[in-house]
């Protein structure tokens, strides 16, 4: 298949999908932009800090992208380019931006609260309890497997002790493009300077961070020092002021995303116009059962590996965390939600053109590594353009750096949102932790509740996450299952359409449990493993919690329509 096509047709499926069925959604579930929304009716100049659209959009996408939408892609062409395809369009347009937008018109719906708080006040506070202990341990296994990642791409040396320039060039552009973004919040947010000129500095000073991180990157720490430090970096941002380092930080990251998505697009239009890649080396379809790698059976592997790309429960979270404390307009909902979804399935698209670009030695397991795969594939293709033929090495560095800086972005995003789960996990419905007294003032405290999450995750990132990190497929996925079944028990109280919700839900919701049982059939098979028995219980734990809080969430749903008939 011509990647070109693939892309340009996919993207136009996108746009219909967005145009018309994301219309649909807003009229269905009564969206009016003349309600006040909780970022003015709550402003507190901390967490609730209304966010001009294009700004928030910055947040909301640098916030759920990262790397997730290039490594499912990749990993899943094993299958073969259809039903990858297939998955991302119709799993992009009818699952993900309907649960992300869901989710984020839910929180705002209900004071700006997490998904938890959305549980509670429609099914009950048992299944509240239960979600935010789930989605709790979840963010902590996030914040253990980003810091690790982003220590690792930061570790001054090499394995055998020599400098390792390419990391110390990321750290330095990171640590300016973090100087550089609190300098940005402040002229915008406090001196009133207009976001358009704001905007133009800002990205001419982010190509200034990216040429001086570079030419000049003077330090050179160990993995596990950048461990402490990261540690302290999002002690501090999860519970500084939005307007100070997150809102900022993630509109102006968000230019990198926009700028690797573009090099992308130029690379397989220009490959394909020059006749370098008139067709995908990939396979239509494979078979049932992946003969490469070990995912297993197309079912459930295919919808758990491509996440992000599709529908990931982690979403839900940054909607109804973060995003929605800054919702300017509802009318904003539909593009930053729905929108933002649609975005990274064009970026899935993208991935599976790389990868298509170099099948040969993808297959040959001469390359696998998701982020090598995107950005040699690319850099390949753009390097097929006349007059661009030296710059592949500088645009894969580039590519790398890219998807290098959204996983800091994603960590003190995902440090802040388990902030507010374990906030949440003590109060009542409508209450805050200004609220409460005794041992519940304590625990809820920003800074406490900051403090016992770092440490948690700090912690466990050091002591190795790998062994249950193979489960958080599954854990994602469960998670926007019950997201979409909390959005959908909501909707149907108030006597909104729902129906759109219910085959995703039970479709995620047998995903994940059928992943469950594979994995807990693969656990048993052999308990010698390093880490098999505790895979195995955290397995059963999941598949356990899902029934639970399902059939809590059925009984909503259904007795509601039994009650009403």
């Amino acid at each position: 298949m011509n990647a070109v096509l693939v892309l340009l047709v996919g993207c136009a499926i996108l746009i219909a999908g967005y145009v018309f069925y994301g219309s649909w959604l807003a009229k269905q579930w009564g969206v009016d932009d003349s309600r006040v929304t909780p970022a003015h009716e709550m402003e507190d100049g901390m967490d609730y800090v209304p966010a001009k659209a294009p700004v928030l959009m910055g947040h909301h996408f640098s916030s759920i992208a990262g790397a997730g939408p290039i490594n499912g892609p990749i990993q899943a062409a094993v299958f073969g380019w259809v039903p990858v395809v297939l998955w991302v369009l119709i799993g992009g347009i009818f699952f993900g931006a309907v649960h992300d937008y869901g989710a984020l018109f839910a929180s705002i719906r209900h004071k700006g609260q997490s998904i938890g708080e959305v549980v509670a006040a429609n099914i009950g506070e048992r299944a509240k309890k239960l979600f935010i202990i789930f989605s709790y341990l979840t963010l902590i296994l996030v914040v253990a497997a980003f810091a690790s990642i982003v220590a690792g791409t930061f570790n001054g040396f090499t394995a055998d002790g020599a400098y390792n320039e390419a990391n110390a060039s990321v750290a330095m552009i990171s640590i300016l493009f973090i100087v550089m973004a609190v300098l940005f919040g402040f002229f915008v947010y406090r001196k009133g300077a207009p976001l358009s000129v704001a905007t133009v500095v800002g990205v001419i000073a982010l190509v200034a961070c990216l040429v001086i991180g570079l030419k000049f990157h003077p330090i050179y720490l160990s993995a596990k020092t950048w461990m402490w430090i990261i540690g302290v970096y999002i002690l501090i941002a999860s519970v500084a002021p939005v307007w100070i380092l997150l809102q900022p930080r993630d509109y102006l990251s968000s230019f990198l995303l926009y700028g690797m998505m573009i090099i992308a697009v130029v690379g397989v239009i220009g490959a394909g116009v020059m006749g370098q890649n008139l067709s995908m080396e990939i396979p239509a379809f494979t078979g049932w059962k992946d003969q490469m790698t070990s995912l297993g059976y197309i079912f459930p592997a295919l919808f758990v590996t491509i996440a992000c790309g599709a529908i990931s429960g982690f979403h839900s979270l940054v909607g109804s965390g973060t995003t929605a404390k800054q919702l300017d307009h509802e009318r904003d909902a539909k593009p930053i939600a729905y929108g933002g979804m649609l975005i990274e399935c064009a970026l899935a698209l993208i991935s599976l053109c790389a990868v298509g670009f170099i099948w040969s030695e993808y297959a040959a397991g001469d390359i696998r590594v998701p982020t090598q795969v995107f950005a040699t594939g690319l850099s390949r293709m753009v390097a097929c353009i006349p007059g661009l033929e030296a710059t592949q090495s500088t645009i894969s560095a580039l590519l790398v750096l890219a998807v290098s800086a959204f996983c800091l972005t994603s960590l003190d995003t995902a440090t802040r949102l388990a902030r507010y789960m374990f906030q949440e996990f003590w109060l009542k419905p409508g209450e805050t932790y200004k609220d409460v007294t005794g041992f519940k003032a304590v625990l809820c405290n920003p800074y406490v509740a900051t403090g016992i999450t770092v440490v948690l995750g700090i912690g466990l990132g050091m002591s190795g996450y790998g062994i249950i990190w193979p489960l958080f497929g599954a854990a994602n996925q469960l998670l926007a299952a019950l997201a979409l079944l909390a959005v959908a028990a909501w909707l149907g109280n108030i006597g909104r359409n729902n129906k759109m919700f219910l085959f995703p839900m039970a479709f995620m919701l047998v995903v994940t449990l059928t992943s469950l049982v594979f994995t807990v059939q693969a656990q048993l098979a052999d308990l010698s493993k390093a880490g098999a028995p505790i895979r195995l219980v955290i397995a059963v734990i999941l598949f356990v919690l899902a029934l639970v809080l399902a059939w809590e969430g059925i009984q909503t749903l259904f007795g509601k329509k039994k009650a009403a008939k």
